[in-house]
């Protein structure tokens, strides 16, 4: 009887199971209102972070690096140096990009304290599907101090 009722209630979830599954993330409709705040430092260093994502490294412009990162700048990514002298030795052997008024995949942006997150979509080859493809989240994290990027995380891999 427990088994019957076991194996009944579950054959009742699996319906309400998919209905449930992994939606696609979805980008922000307007980034400006992403940059805002009430607060004026949490703004400003919302905006130092987001012009620095696209002026930066949306571009590989690294003529621009020093404008927004502290020379002393501390990256956790393991395969991009540290310091701003060694973040601008990587990005500048990458090919440059076009200027664009936006970020691309833009999600979310959150500020709290010193700190802001960037989050973006991701699309992934969906390894059990072959030929399809799936969305999830990427997170950037900075640490600001005195106008300038001062630390770096993110999910970068060896």
């Amino acid at each position: 009887m427990k088994r019957a009722l076991v194996l009944a209630c579950g054959l009742l979830v699996l319906p309400v199971a998919a209905a449930y599954a992994q939606l696609p993330v979805e980008l922000a409709r307007d980034q400006q209102a992403l940059v805002a705040s009430k607060d004026p430092a949490l703004a400003a260093n919302k905006r130092l972070v987001y012009d620095y994502w696209r002026e930066v490294l949306q571009t590989h412009d690294t003529s621009r690096a020093a404008h927004y990162m502290a020379a002393d700048f501390i990256e956790h990514n393991p395969v991009v140096p540290t310091g701003l002298k060694g973040f601008t030795g990587f990005l500048g052997k990458l090919e440059r990009r076009a200027l664009k008024p936006t970020v691309d995949n833009l999600v979310s942006i959150v500020a709290e304290g010193n700190l802001v997150v960037l989050a973006f979509r991701e699309e992934l080859k969906d390894p059990k599907k072959p030929g399809s493809k799936y969305t999830t989240t990427w997170f950037d994290m900075f640490r600001v101090s005195n106008g300038k990027i001062v630390e770096h995380w993110d999910y970068g891999t060896k």
